[in-house]
């Protein structure tokens, strides 16, 4: 009797494991936290803007979510996205545009695909605001954690 309870434990142990070892890894959240500055446009300009864009990337949803603060501009925000696939120091097509106003702070949440998501990962993704005056982009910052 006491071998088959110890059977059974040993059997229920080994069940418990297995589980555990299929189990799919957790949720990561991502954190960023990017400076926009005039320096990191391509090519570079001299204005006084600069920003910060705080975001969280969950890779289980795939929601990307973010606020972006900016002041000194030379004017008004005339747009404002996402770019990529693009190394620093590299223009890329728009992504993912800036959904709602554009005044600060701006917010946004979106749902990236698989390729995306990769991309953002991969800090191959940047943030960009544009005005009037800077019509390629006022101020700038990479994606990366």
């Amino acid at each position: 009797m006491k071998s088959t309870r110890r059977a059974l434990g040993l059997a229920g142990l080994a069940l418990a494991a297995g589980f555990w070892a299929t189990a799919p890894a957790s949720a990561a959240i991502i954190n960023y936290k990017v400076m926009l500055l005039p320096s990191s446009e391509v090519p570079p300009n001299t204005t006084k803007g600069s920003g910060t864009l705080t975001g969280t990337f969950d890779t289980t949803t795939k929601v990307l979510a973010w606020t972006v603060t900016y002041s000194g501009l030379s004017g008004p925000a005339v747009a404002a996205h996402f770019h990529g696939p693009a190394d620093p120091g590299v223009n890329a097509a728009v992504v993912i545009p800036q959904p709602g106003g554009l005044q600060s702070p701006m917010k946004g949440q979106v749902t990236l695909t698989d390729a995306q998501a990769a991309q953002l990962i991969g800090g191959k993704w940047y943030f960009n605001v544009h005005t009037a005056q800077n019509k390629g982009g006022e101020i700038r910052g990479q994606m990366v954690k």
